[in-house]
């Protein structure tokens, strides 16, 4: 079995699951030593300057301080979105000869509609992108859309994958009703709406539509609620209650005690990021309503318990909410077929079949110091 790392962000902080991408790191180093493999996950928590021993987080998986990891003891290194391959580079890993490089959104040359990122920010994206064409072994794809775009922008190559995001095969029981307090039933959005050094149109955007959204479920006996990280300071609490962000594990008690789980776009659509929403809100049996545009549109069709509404339909995506909340819909269906084709062991096992069968690093490899 291959001996791996993987790497996301070098920012200094504990390690917490709060965000997707902080999620997705984990369930693919989790997913891969459950396979058997050796995988390390390196981070840069201030815990390292009191023990630089690595951390044990169970078979065959550990937490590793980032500045001290020697890449050259790695069979495979996996990097997480553009951050986790500029990491990479800069803490000289760059020239690994297995490098497994995951993508969320994919940029552009130059600013287009449905991707989120513009400017300064954007062509910063580019370019690492230019790098991960060259340098990567594999490139793996949220959705077939990310692919076709960085086909038309850095050309078609070998080593190319589409894995999409996923729930848990495996959920908490649900536990005491957090909104036992309220009197209406609870529509959630649940999910990150970012701030202003990431993606400030995306947050201007996704805020205005859930103060929209918020606003015309007043009276209606229904609730909307924002569970999640990114910038919450412009949301109105006259419309939206804000539960800002939690821990990975709670986050499943808000969903499973919400009436209907609500899911918006930044704008009219979103040209190749999927929302991995989707996938936790039918997962926990709860009804979905989403505008339209985004590439897994299909699972809430699919799945039977949802609606998709035409983006920027505000009345109609709030009257549909009032329909999901009042629908009982067949919950089970809908858990039944998400647990058959989009839990995180199917999406490893796409992953897994990539991977070397052994440990071994390339001896010309061995000589770098790096």
């Amino acid at each position: 079995m291959a001996k791996i790392i993987t790497v996301y962000t070098d920012a200094s902080e504990p390690w917490e699951l709060r965000d997707m991408s902080h999620i997705h790191w984990l369930k693919f180093s989790e997913g891969l030593a459950r396979l058997g493999h050796r995988v390390d996950i390196a981070t840069n928590e201030p815990r390292w300057k009191r023990d630089r021993s690595a951390l044990l987080m169970g078979t065959g998986l550990r937490r590793v301080p980032l500045e001290e990891v020697r890449w050259r003891d790695y069979s495979v290194v996996v990097t997480l979105f553009h951050h986790g391959f500029d990491t990479l580079e800069r803490l000289g890993g760059g020239r690994h000869p297995f490098i497994v490089t995951f993508l969320g959104s994919v940029v552009g040359a130059e600013d287009r509609e449905g991707v989120y990122f513009y400017g300064a920010i954007r062509q910063v994206l580019y370019r690492t992108q230019s790098r991960i064409h060259q340098k990567a072994r594999f490139i793996v794809f949220i959705s077939q859309a990310a692919r076709s775009l960085w086909e038309r922008e850095h050309g078609s190559r070998q080593g190319m994958l589409i894995i999409p995001g996923a729930a848990d095969a495996e959920i908490p029981l649900p536990s005491p009703n957090p909104y036992d307090s309220f009197q209406d039933k609870v529509c959630i959005f649940s999910g990150n709406i970012y701030g202003e050094d990431d993606q400030p149109e995306a947050n201007r955007a996704l805020v205005e539509k859930l103060n929209a959204v918020g606003k015309r479920l007043r009276g209606t006996g229904i609730r909307l609620v924002f569970q999640g990280p990114g910038d919450s300071s412009k949301l109105d609490p006259e419309y939206v209650t804000n539960l800002d962000s939690c821990l990975y594990e709670e986050s499943w008690r808000y969903i499973q005690h919400a009436a209907v789980g609500l899911v918006v776009s930044a704008g009219r659509f979103m040209n190749n990021n999927e929302s991995t929403k989707i996938y936790h809100y039918l997962r926990a049996g709860l009804p979905v309503v989403s505008e339209s545009g985004f590439p897994n549109d299909n699972v809430v069709r699919e799945s039977a318990l949802g609606f998709i509404v035409p983006a920027g339909d505000m009345d109609q995506l709030a009257e549909k909410v009032c329909e999901a909340a009042n629908w009982p819909g067949d919950r089970d269906l809908a858990i039944r077929y998400i647990m058959a084709n989009h839990t995180w062991p199917q999406r490893i096992a796409v992953l897994n079949s990539i991977m070397p069968s052994d440990d071994r690093v390339p001896l010309i490899y061995r000589w770098f110091r790096l």
